[in-house]
């Protein structure tokens, strides 16, 4: 029994020693076997350059360690996929994407402007009312800085002393029937300061007058008042400010990116958040030389009659300008991934596949947006699902197309459209003209007086101020062009 003990002690030790040296062996083999370095390159292949697959777009020219991520760099090969076939995704995933297509298009795109502004008084349109003569307020007509007056209105009744004595030698002199003496007493008393008709009041009722009542030389807004009673008021003192409100201005602040679109002269329509739903028509009347340099904007004045009296300076509205169109390249604005350095759009491919392209966006209005460079016409692109589709190409380590290795989109010529109309020859100065046309349906275009370029210039000869014309003239991105003139009745 202790024999057959014995025995089993041994066998059991033994095995014990057997495991404890296979143990020691293996760790010996792992410990002298070097280290997997991750992705190596196979035997044969051609390796072009190696990446990052967390961040493709960068290339390293051998293998090791991403500087980004604790992974290995991965081979790209010769004979894979060239980046020109695009990065192909299986028919069932663009489904669930829910990928939709856009066809790249040609189309008469429009330049329309809209830009924010407020209503402003005609700085044109300021009466200034001042004292004639030294003297003194005797009365005042219960008016303030803000009031509307209409022409003719009093203001204040003042008392001009140095004015009572010059009135009786006046006087005295129209006695005595000497015409000559009359007419210098009378020329005096004008340069006084004295007005016409109180003059001719004088002359009338043969008695002096010294008081002199103020009143407001035209229809408008009282801005400044500076007279009250018992004051003493000096020659040439400013005693109140008048604005009219037959037109007012409506001060744009239009982006420096558009400001081409904005020239004088040019038809636009207002709407004001006082009257929605109605549009009031005015014109540029004037483009200011400076930009702001805190909002990179330019200030547009536009003129609008105000009849009615309903326009109030102060007022919010808006401007809308409709700019020439012409033709170009659009796609849905939404299919456009901005990276912020440049823009990207998935061009489809045959086969599944699709390419990122570099494209070089202009214009946008109405959900399109103009493309400069980068596609052509016809090209099948990517307008949803475009942001997954990137991705997947960024984990493939595929490179957008740059604009530099893009077709340029082959030159179409087009006759620009004439507009012909008739008018009046106002001014002429080196290649401009201007003109008081008729109104042009086909644009839009109301009656007005504006400034045309000529092209050529030698339109202009034989042309003067005055000569009833006919003429035809093209919209371009810097202004009506006329390419024909001619004296109306004479054969174009």
């Amino acid at each position: 029994m202790s024999a057959f003990n014995l025995t089993r002690a041994q066998l059991t030790a033994g095995a014990a020693a057997v495991a404890l040296i296979g143990a020691l062996a293996g760790y010996g083999v792992a410990y002298l076997r070097p280290p997997t370095a991750g992705p190596v390159q196979e035997a044969g292949r051609k390796v072009l350059y190696w990446y990052d697959p967390m961040v493709p777009a960068q290339r390293f020219d051998k293998p090791g360690k991403s500087p980004f991520m604790d992974m290995q760099l991965v081979p790209r090969y010769a004979d894979e996929a060239s980046e020109a076939a695009g990065v192909q995704i299986d028919p069932a995933r663009l489904q669930s994407l829910g990928v939709r297509y856009a066809t790249v298009r040609r189309t008469a795109f429009a330049e329309d402007l809209t830009a924010p502004g407020v209503l402003e008084f005609n700085g044109r349109d300021v009466a200034v009312v001042q004292a004639r003569a030294a003297g003194f307020v005797q009365r005042v007509y219960g008016r303030a800085p803000g009031d509307v007056v209409g022409a003719g209105a009093p203001i204040a009744d003042l008392l001009v002393p140095s004015w009572g004595g010059a009135q009786a030698e006046y006087l005295a002199v129209r006695r005595s029937g000497d015409a000559a003496l009359e007419a210098a007493a009378r020329q005096r008393l004008r340069l006084l300061g004295m007005p016409e008709a109180m003059i001719e009041t004088v002359a009338r009722s043969g008695r002096p007058r010294s008081v002199v009542t103020v009143t407001t030389p035209v229809d408008g807004a009282i801005q400044t008042l500076d007279v009250r009673q018992g004051m003493t008021v000096s020659m040439g003192q400013t005693l109140a400010q008048i604005a009219g409100l037959g037109t007012v201005w409506m001060t744009a602040s239009v982006p420096e990116a558009q400001a081409g679109l904005v020239h004088p002269g040019a038809p636009a329509e207002v709407e004001l958040a006082a009257f929605p739903g109605e549009a009031f028509s005015g014109r540029v009347s004037a483009v200011l030389p400076s930009a702001q340099a805190d909002s990179r904007t330019l200030q547009a004045r536009i003129e609008l009659p105000n009849r009615s009296g309903r326009l109030r300076p102060g007022m919010y509205g808006t401007i809308h300008l409709d700019g020439p169109s012409r033709p170009g390249l659009v796609v849905p604005a939404e299919a456009v991934i901005r990276t912020g350095r440049r823009a990207i759009i998935m061009l489809a491919l045959d086969d599944g596949r699709f390419q990122p392209v570099e494209v070089k966006p202009g214009r946008e209005d109405g959900g399109l947006i103009e493309i400069l460079a980068g596609l052509q016409e016809g090209q099948k692109i990517v307008a949803s699902g475009q942001f997954l589709l990137d991705s997947e190409a960024n984990l493939a380590g595929l490179q957008a197309r740059p604009l530099a290795q893009a077709t340029p989109p082959q030159p179409t010529t087009h006759t620009p459209a004439l507009h012909e109309s008739r008018g009046r020859v106002e001014a002429l100065k080196g290649d401009q003209v201007t003109l008081s046309h008729e109104a042009v349906p086909a644009i839009g275009w109301p009656a007005m007086t504006m400034t045309f370029r000529l092209d050529p210039p030698t339109l202009a000869v034989g042309l003067k101020t005055g000569d009833q014309v006919g003429f035809a003239f093209e919209q371009r991105p810097d202004g009506p062009v006329v390419r024909r003139i001619s004296p109306a009745g004479a054969r174009r």
